[in-house]
């Protein structure tokens, strides 16, 4: 996660302006801008998810929080536990900050095998490594202020015990030295940590999670680097029955669109080096909102993503009251060829469907000009799944509005050859001068066919074209929601499918 030399003089001026103190009941649910089937905490602060592991049927989220503001101050690990990947059971704080510094970001895993030997009475540990960021140290100019540390659970991740020999990594000497990913090798009977390290990923082994031992380095001089390099992931994925690697940076500045964005690269991994095919810079989401994001442990074949839905650039000053920032929907990966290109794909988890409405449809639709679909349709909401299919590919604009004049406009501009979102007449912008645009990503499939599917919560929506191959999330704050939905294109086109379907709130729909 974010070194916040720059941010922390802000976020104790704003945590001391705030004044909420106490959790907020079911009916905080219901304020102005809050996500109905995103993920978010309860109250006050929420940055990267952390710990993402998956045990005994429950997916575990843990998540940087700060309990006490609405803006980043020390941080701890937060908890939510969930069966399905979208009703969420929040659990009591995992980590505080202790004597060492406060808790980062890091991973968790299962350690089936014992090798740490916390395990006790048949029971296998669930173990987290984080980064302890000690903030004296920070406050004195050191430059070693960060270490990766351990701590172990018996009990599903309701109590956790800090391991005595941390750190278990000490610092060289390196500035930004954070969030480790950690997973288990089988070939090489090793646990591997990817691990942050200012402007370049490093690899670690370690037999026990206890004793590190430095592999390699990777990316100093490929990527895009306009910012710090940090929250890395590394995992498998096959293709064509071949198996490639996959490894993701998060990085802040520098993203496409401005401020904070994940690239990725794909190569092989032979468990001590990573060897990209491409070194082109690739991201994840080409929107302004999805960062910093990991994958869940202990999910077999299947990976299944989640990123924090905010950016650095404005995430402390959005518009909302008693808590900041969703993560998105869990996304499952794949990967995907476009010519002689190996691209990273996503779409929502499929058992998003358990809160998505039957679909009311259209097919063979000829588009001229316009067409307004708030009276063909349900009512719209604010929340909702739209999926148009064509087998054309023509310029369009999906228009979202309300009786204020509002509207964000998501599209595809056939001469550019770009998907777009427009968010500068949403609404709320004002709180940061760069908030208000108009964010661009370039079509990576050579298909002649349109493929759009939209998630729209009530302050985000979430582009997925040509099955995934771009996605693009971004958040926005109306004044009021935007309940009217139309699709314009000057040229016109044949839609030959579209749909629409409600997308059920996951606070009321299932109670824990």
């Amino acid at each position: 996660m974010k070194s916040r030399l720059k941010y922390l003089a802000l976020a104790c001026v704003l945590a001391a302006c705030s004044s909420i103190k106490k959790m907020p009941g079911n009916n905080s649910y219901q304020e102005q801008h809050r996500p109905q089937y995103h993920f978010t905490p309860p109250a006050k602060w929420m940055n990267d998810p952390n710990g993402m592991v998956y045990h005994n049927g429950v997916y575990h989220m843990f998540y940087q929080h700060y309990p006490d503001s609405t803006v980043w101050g020390p941080m701890h690990w937060g908890h939510a536990t969930s069966k399905d990947l979208v009703h969420w059971q929040q659990q009591p704080i995992a980590l505080y900050p202790d004597s060492l510094g406060y808790i980062f970001s890091g991973s968790a895993v299962i350690d089936h095998k014992n090798t740490s030997g916390f395990g006790k009475d048949g029971k296998m540990p669930m173990v987290a490594i984080f980064t302890h960021h000690n903030i004296k140290g920070e406050r004195e100019k050191r430059n070693d202020f960060q270490y990766q540390s351990i701590a172990y659970s018996l009990d599903e991740g309701k109590t956790w015990i800090k391991y005595s020999g941390n750190p278990v990594l000490k610092n060289p000497g390196i500035v930004d030295f954070r969030d480790p990913k950690v997973s288990w090798y089988e070939k090489g009977q090793k646990w591997i940590m990817t691990l942050a390290t200012k402007d370049r990923v490093t690899f670690f082994s370690s037999p026990n999670l206890k004793d590190w031992k430095k592999e390699s380095e990777f990316g100093q001089s490929v990527g895009a680097h306009g910012g710090v390099w940090e929250c890395p992931d590394l995992f498998p994925l096959e293709l064509d029955g071949k198996t490639y690697w996959v490894l993701l940076v998060s990085i802040n500045p520098g993203g496409p669109n401005s401020g904070s964005a994940t690239q990725y690269f794909i190569g092989d991994f032979d468990g001590s080096k990573f060897t990209p095919v491409s070194t082109e810079t690739k991201w994840v989401d080409w929107g302004a909102d999805n960062y910093a994001g990991v994958t869940w442990a202990n999910t077999g074949s299947r990976k299944i993503f989640l990123g924090w839905m905010s950016n650095w650039q404005y995430a402390q000053t959005v518009p909302t009251q008693l808590w900041r920032s969703a993560m998105t929907i869990p996304r499952e990966l794949s990967l995907k060829t476009v010519g002689s290109n190996i691209y990273l794909a996503s779409m929502p988890v499929a058992e998003l469907s358990e809160i998505v409405s039957k679909n009311s449809s259209m097919q063979n639709v000829e588009l001229k000009e316009s067409l307004d679909l708030s009276g063909k349709f349900e009512k719209f909401k604010g929340q909702f799944q739209l999926k148009l299919e064509s087998d054309q590919i023509k310029d369009y604009s999906i228009v979202l509005s309300n009786d204020l004049g509002e509207e964000l406009v998501i599209g595809y501009d056939k001469r550019t050859n770009q998907y777009f979102v427009d968010r500068s007449k949403a609404g709320k912008i004002a709180f940061e001068k760069g908030f208000g645009a108009k964010h661009t990503a370039p079509r990576l499939s050579d298909s002649e066919k349109t493929n759009l599917t939209l998630l729209v919560d009530v302050a985000s929506v979430e582009l997925f074209a040509d099955n995934g191959l771009n996605v693009m999330t971004d958040i926005f704050f109306p004044n009021k929601n935007l309940t009217k939905v139309s699709i314009k294109s000057a040229d016109g086109f044949t839609i030959k499918n579209l749909s629409y379907s409600k997308v059920k709130g996951i606070w009321k729909e299932k109670k824990w």
